[in-house]
């Protein structure tokens, strides 16, 4: 299993972060992008004195290195933590952005299969807080937009569609 991220080409690129000091390692195959055992932690060689970010006395001030390597090339960048943190919190925006628009195309479920987090298609945001099972009847506690709740009955059999569906395991 790779980590999931591509190149330009869309081809698999693997991504080495480096901090502190040592040489970088390479991301362990299978293990999910986005932590410290996944991207290989390490450190860049450090900047020789008197260069762009060294302190008098202390040495090169501490860098964050990334390396995307991808069949078309490799890319180089090096950071201060301050910014790598940023960019970390703006990936993260963007991963939550992505995963929380709207599909392209509407799904269709069964009451009964209806999670914490689904929301209802329509004009008005509605997200399901819940649904209880009571034989052949779905309750559920949709919660709109504005924040009012109420609960709704359902057929366990009836469609209901959603704009997109809430995280697996809730």
């Amino acid at each position: 299993m790779d980590s999931g991220i591509t190149g330009a080409d869309g081809r698999p690129a693997v991504v080495t972060v480096t901090a502190g000091e040592g040489g970088p390692a390479a991301a362990a195959p299978g293990e999910p992008a986005g932590t410290a055992a996944a991207v290989g932690v390490s450190g860049p060689a450090p900047a020789a004195s008197g260069e762009p970010g060294t302190s008098a006395g202390t040495g090169p001030a501490p860098r964050v290195g990334i390396r995307f390597s991808a069949p078309a090339g490799e890319a180089v960048w090096s950071c201060t933590p301050g910014a790598a943190r940023g960019l970390a919190a703006v990936l993260l925006r963007a991963a939550e952005e992505t995963e929380n628009a709207p599909g392209e195309h509407p799904v269709t479920v069964e009451a009964a299969g209806l999670r914490r987090g689904d929301v209802r298609d329509g004009d008005r945001a509605m997200t399901v807080e819940s649904a209880r099972l009571d034989g052949s009847t779905v309750h559920v506690t949709w919660r709109s937009g504005a924040g009012r709740s109420w609960t709704q009955a359902y057929a366990a059999d009836a469609a209901v569609t959603l704009k997109r569906r809430g995280p697996e395991g809730r």
